[in-house]
């Protein structure tokens, strides 16, 4: 043990903040033990330590035209390519009625970047959907990603456009799209993504319309450590700010398919990641562990600082590049039951916009 890392631990016993030069130091030095014990003491803040909650939820992919050609996806297909598609209203509603018989109650939708879908499109599906599901659905409307690039493409600021999807009944455009919140990380990888300082300007503006909105992040590419930690002071600060993101969601890159390739990055080191950013992200409350790209090792990440985590029934991006589906929810319920935790469902339907 260094010196540095004395220091460090002194100042997590002590409760205090942690900075970028701390976390790298615990990053390298801190046993799985010592991180667990620091993330189960930030969760506390915010949450009895028994209890955890979850969703049962859908992504409807209504959509895998896009032009934003991220290397790390493979899902997506250009203009005119063989394979793209867009669902119409009532396979969208089909997919929704799926959702409600399985016991859920949230949809995200997501659909890249799609150059001949106009907001009208986005405007009638999400009030179609308010409209004919009222209060027993819940919706993540878009990403911050998508809502910017449909801002652009209709010649909206991003407060015009808020307007415009709230008005539709919108009442989440969720913090996707961010990856990792450099800017090298994006001149990397996306050709046509936005800088890291337009998207924090599109989720200000969507906070300052009144919508909700999250944040998220996806670790093993090929990011530094160095990267991560600035994704995490970024988040924090941003946080800091607007108070305006209602959860952290971090999952892991799924590599096959994808032009970017590469491996996975280990189940240990998912949750060593979750612990340092439950204690980094000090000013969020709800950690979330992500059971789509880690499956039912994912819940060992309630005991590494998360307190919520989806039961998801599909996601056609992250399944096509290798991520499965399982629907064996009273399983993975009774893991969570096995850690010592009572998981409740937390119910978004019908819940104050």
């Amino acid at each position: 043990m260094t010196s540095l890392y004395a220091t460090v631990a002194e100042q997590m016993e002590a409760g205090e903040r942690l900075t970028p030069a701390g976390a790298a130091v615990l990053w390298d030095e801190a046993s799985d033990a010592d991180l667990r014990r620091w993330a189960a003491r930030a969760r506390a803040r915010y949450h009895a330590p028994d209890q955890c909650t979850y969703l049962i939820m859908r992504i409807v992919n209504y959509t895998n035209v896009c032009v934003a050609q991220c290397d790390y996806c493979a899902f997506y297909r250009l203009p005119g390519q063989a394979g793209g598609y867009v669902l119409s209203r009532d396979q969208v509603f089909a997919k929704i009625d799926d959702l409600l018989a399985l016991g859920g109650d949230l949809a995200g939708f997501n659909g890249g970047f799609n150059p001949h879908l106009p907001l009208d499109y986005y405007c009638e599906l999400f009030a179609a959907l308010r409209a004919r599901y009222q209060d027993r659905l819940e919706f993540y409307a878009l990403t911050i990603a998508e809502f910017m690039y449909l801002a652009d493409h209709a010649k909206l600021s991003w407060a015009q456009a808020a307007e415009r999807f709230k008005a539709a009944g919108v009442r989440w455009i969720t913090g996707g799209g961010s990856e990792i919140l450099t800017e090298a990380f994006r001149a990397r990888h996306s050709k046509f993504k936005y800088t890291v300082a337009q998207y924090f300007e599109a989720q200000r503006a969507v906070i300052a319309a009144g919508l909700k909105t999250t944040a998220t992040m996806v670790i093993g590419f090929d990011e530094t450590l160095e990267e991560r930690i600035e994704h995490l002071e970024r988040t924090r600060a941003f946080q800091d700010e607007t108070r305006g993101l209602a959860s952290f969601l971090c999952w892991t890159y799924k590599p096959y398919g994808t032009a970017l390739a590469g491996q996975e990055i280990s189940s240990q080191e998912y949750l060593r990641h979750l612990a340092l950013s439950r204690i980094y992200l000090d000013n969020i409350a709800r950690i979330r562990t992500s059971v789509l790209t880690q499956n039912a090792s994912a819940l060992d990440g309630l005991l590494y600082g998360a307190d919520d985590f989806d039961l998801p029934i599909e996601d056609e991006v992250t399944q096509s590049a290798g991520a499965t589906i399982n629907l064996d929810f009273p399983s993975l319920l009774a893991k969570v039951r096995d850690l010592g935790l009572t998981p409740s469902y937390r119910a978004l339907a019908g819940a104050p916009a």
